[in-house]
């Protein structure tokens, strides 16, 4: 059987699946790292990443029989797949599985944030309703979205918030071809012309705190932040200030720079959604991401090429 290393928490249905055809060695929680390389490194032909738990350099060029990295996730930000690539190691990943789900919660936060839905049932549960009317929320409809990142899911929600009346914006790094909807030259100038920035381009030290206090700025004290990608791409601090200091009317959050950890000031904030990093958190995709897992570690060891390698990374 084939030894793979462990560097991420997987479901228990996975690993399952996995133990049936290889030799799972658990990177990850063991006790002595480096004794347990000691032990298996050169045994090792694959490592079981995830979206924020990858191998760096330093492992990676450690296990001198390395062959495949695959991701349990559409995001591989936390693979060193720079380095992995330079010594001819397949990295892979699950795209387009997740896509429906993650859109589908980005598109929530946008109606959720506008029509302030969770403040509302907590105005309602804590009973000061009986007290007093709630605020008005504000209509979505002819409002401004501004996609920071028009990859798969930036394409998916912009789709669903045409249904709901929404004028779709744009800025990305990479040639969209003839698209109806409005692209800017600059981060700065989409978040000046929009009521709603949405945040879905890939993490990784080229986008970290790419969203920073200018861009909040520009954003705007009527603006409202949304972000189902990667905590890095926002300066979380800057994000709390902005918020604190009423530059922003609010935001909505599935990912954070430290997690688990969220910071206190955000949870305290009425005007804050906040989840656990829910995105594709849905049996049916959670499912669809673990076969291809599995088809992609089939093919490699059965000599085939795999099903969704990343490509080349400069």
């Amino acid at each position: 059987m084939t030894d793979l290393l462990l560097v991420a928490q997987l479901p228990p249905f996975l690993l399952e699946a996995l133990e049936k055809d290889y030799i799972l060695h658990d990177f990850l929680n063991a006790a002595d790292p480096e004794k347990l390389l000691s032990e298996v490194g050169p045994r090792i032909r694959g490592i079981l990443a995830g979206g924020t738990k990858g191998p760096n350099a330093n492992l990676i060029n450690r296990l001198e029989n390395l062959e495949i990295i695959t991701s349990f996730s559409v995001g591989f930000d936390a693979t060193d797949v720079v380095a992995a690539q330079a010594r001819g190691v397949i990295v892979t990943h699950t795209p387009e599985v997740l896509t429906g789900d993650v859109a589908d919660l980005a598109m929530t936060f946008i109606l959720m944030s506008s029509r302030r839905i969770g403040e509302s049932e907590r105005f309602l549960r804590e009973g000061t309703w009986l007290k007093q009317r709630m605020g008005l929320g504000t209509t979505i409809r002819g409002k401004q979205l501004g996609i920071l990142g028009l990859g798969r899911i930036g394409m998916a929600v912009a789709r669903r918030a045409e249904v709901f009346g929404l004028n779709i914006n744009f800025y990305d790094t990479k040639p969209m071809g003839d698209l109806t909807y409005r692209s800017y030259p600059s981060l700065i100038e989409l978040a000046t012309a929009s009521d709603i920035l949405l945040v879905t381009c890939e993490g990784g030290d080229a986008t970290r705190d790419l969203v920073n206090g200018p861009v909040l700025d520009a954003l705007g004290p009527k603006g409202i932040l949304v972000n189902t990608a990667r905590g890095s791409i926002v300066d979380q601090p800057a994000l709390v200030k902005a918020l604190q200091e009423n530059r922003i009317a609010g935001a909505a959050l599935d990912v954070f720079n430290a997690e688990p950890n969220v910071p206190e000031e955000l949870i305290a904030m009425e005007n804050v959604i906040l989840t656990p990093h829910i995105a594709s958190s849905t049996h049916e995709t959670r499912r669809a991401m673990a076969d291809l897992v599995l088809d992609n570690l089939k093919a490699h060891f059965s000599g085939k090429a795999p099903i969704t390698p990343v490509p080349p990374q400069v």
